[in-house]
């Protein structure tokens, strides 16, 4: 059966087997290395309630949260999106642009 990347989608390299990770979405469990991670800002207080706060002088936390997506999760949600087949297989150095 042919393969469809050169990596089978993991950055793990030759290690041998790696922890797993559970999706913050669905739950499905996912090797460390597969699994996309988004660190986002979040703030606790509503926008328009932290901005009149800030008027006033108040200072608003921000908590920056790290959220762990299996793939199909991330391609819904837009995280990552889905290339064409000629260029899944390409090496990144020819994806970039930076042919020498």
């Amino acid at each position: 059966m042919p393969k469809k990347r050169k990596s089978r989608g993991r950055h793990k390299g030759d290690k041998g087997k790696e922890p797993t990770v559970h999706c913050d979405n669905c739950g499905k469990i996912t090797p460390r290395s597969k699994a996309v991670r988004v660190t986002v800002p979040y703030s606790p207080v509503p926008p328009d309630l932290s901005k009149e706060l800030e008027r006033q002088g108040a200072i608003i936390p921000r908590y920056y949260v790290t959220k762990t997506y299996c793939i199909n999760c991330a391609i819904f949600f837009g995280i990552i999106k889905v290339r064409p087949e000629e260029e899944r297989k390409k090496p990144a150095r020819l994806r970039m642009g930076a042919v020498s």
